[in-house]
């Protein structure tokens, strides 16, 4: 007779899922990639108006991006991971096994390291963070706590760091703490009071990796070996930095946005637990599958169900213990982006459902990867990430005339013009972008999520929920 475990349960749950998913598809999976690479989406698209779509070659190439790889999750799997374009420009292509920099990813995954020495009782979320540092200790009056580290929530300084490029001295995670020379990151220090403002800070990260390591008495590459990467599957990652030099002629070489590559090639990071993970978004997948799969009752490896529950409860500006979260009822998701030196990537993935993984070698690579985003939104019928759709007014293209000028703002010269029947504005220094009108005063882009307010000698600029106003110095 058959033994049905609770084991077993799960793997005939997740064949009844796969096939259910794949009889949805409508499709194979060669064609839902087709349409993914050739139907990247504008964050806003025009009502009435048929998209085709961008293709992702030409995108690529625009942006100089030179390689791109992704992993789908669908079905509870890896449905899909692919390599587009080159590791390096006239070299060889992308696969599903080179490796990239997470950068900012980096985090959420240490994140899992954090959370499992909560689990084994050596650490307590709510307790003061100086109890388990050795060598360093935060220069504070008041309490910071592991979870506001966790959740950019310490009140500490320091948004993220540069790296170290080729050739340049490699400060010890002490002189980072303490932005000593040859660090070129300013201290980590409490500014704000702890618990009260939400604040990204990659240096609450930094205090978290000196905290494990001072814990573990182990390096912290080893460290999340043992305890992250190698129980969840994530075989091509490691948190080493620099990167073994066996191991450079697997990885994407970085590049700027003017297509110029990094000099020197990838920066080190010695902020591992904030940005130094090399990885595959496969592996990056993997993460993504082993934290739906806790949530919903399956193997866990690496934390318990409660914990991962106690992970993805929304903190102060919906961050949680690790990754961002976002969703509506029933569609509730995880995810976190990344941008070091000439890597930029996306991980995005619903508590129950579908995920994608985006990683590029190239610093326009973060508009690139929203852009395959939309694309498997679409593509996957997801409630989330799919572009906007607005209406084109009927207005009389004479009006145009009395907006254009210069306008001066913070950030630079707008200079608004008119072509013929359209509307455009450029800051100084970047390409010209078309303004669609929604009325005779509201317009909006389609290539940014943004739109602009003209009245009298004045050009309002709204994007994200910020203004930004600029005063008409010149008329055309």
């Amino acid at each position: 007779m058959l033994a049905l475990t609770p084991r077993f349960l799960w793997v005939v749950f997740l064949a009844i899922l796969a096939s259910v998913a794949l009889a949805q598809t409508g499709g194979s999976v060669e064609e839902r990639i087709g349409r993914v690479q050739n139907g990247l989406l504008p964050p806003v698209v025009i009502q009435g108006e048929s998209s085709n779509g961008l293709k992702l070659a030409d995108e690529m190439a625009a942006m100089h991006v030179p390689g791109v790889s992704i992993a789908m999750i669908h079905g509870g799997k890896i449905e899909w991971a692919r390599g587009f374009g080159v590791a390096s420009v006239g070299g060889a292509p992308v696969t599903r096994e080179t490796l990239f920099q997470a950068a900012s990813i980096s985090k959420p995954v240490a994140a899992l390291a954090v959370l499992r020495f909560v689990e084994s009782g050596k650490i307590r979320l709510d307790a003061d963070v100086n109890q388990y540092l050795k060598s360093w200790k935060v220069p504070a009056s008041q309490i910071v706590t592991v979870r506001e580290l966790l959740t950019h929530s310490a009140g500490l300084t320091v948004h993220g760091f540069a790296g170290y490029a080729a050739g340049e001295p490699v400060p010890t995670l002490l002189q980072v703490l303490n932005g000593e020379k040859p660090a070129n990151s300013a201290a980590i220090r409490v500014d704000v009071k702890p618990g009260t403002v939400w604040r990204y800070s990659g240096g609450g990260y930094v205090v978290a990796q000196q905290m494990l390591e001072d814990l573990s008495g182990e390096a912290f590459p080893k460290l999340m070996q043992d305890t992250v990467l190698g129980p969840i599957g994530m075989t091509r990652s490691t948190y080493e930095q620099p990167l073994p030099k066996g191991r450079l002629g697997e990885a994407a070489i970085p590049y700027r946005s003017d297509g110029k590559p990094v000099e020197g090639g990838p920066h080190t990071y010695p902020e591992m637990a904030p940005a130094g993970l090399w990885t595959t978004p496969s592996d990056l997948a993997r993460y993504a599958l082993q934290v739906q799969s806790t949530l919903a009752g399956g193997p866990h490896p690496v934390l318990s169900q409660a914990m991962v529950r106690q992970m993805l409860t929304p903190g102060l500006n919906d961050w949680g213990l690790g990754p961002e979260l976002g969703g509506s009822a029933g569609h509730r998701y995880f995810q976190h982006g990344g941008a070091n030196e000439g890597y930029r990537c996306q991980l995005v993935a619903y508590e129950q459902g579908d995920g994608v993984v985006i990683m590029t070698n190239g610093d326009a690579g973060g508009q690139l990867a929203m852009e395959i985003v939309r694309s498997v939104a679409h593509e996957y019928g997801w409630p989330d990430f799919q572009p906007k759709s607005r209406a084109v007014a009927t207005v009389d293209a004479k009006i145009f005339d009395s907006y254009a000028g210069d306008y001066q703002s913070q950030i630079g010269v707008f200079t608004v013009t008119r072509e013929g029947n359209q509307l455009f504005v450029r800051l100084a220094g970047q390409p010209k972008l078309r303004l669609y009108p929604e009325s005779a005063r509201e317009f909006f882009m389609t290539v940014v999520d943004a739109t602009v307010t003209f009245e009298a000698t004045k050009m309002t600029l709204h994007q994200n929920g910020d203004d930004l106003p600029a005063l008409r110095v010149t008329a055309k």
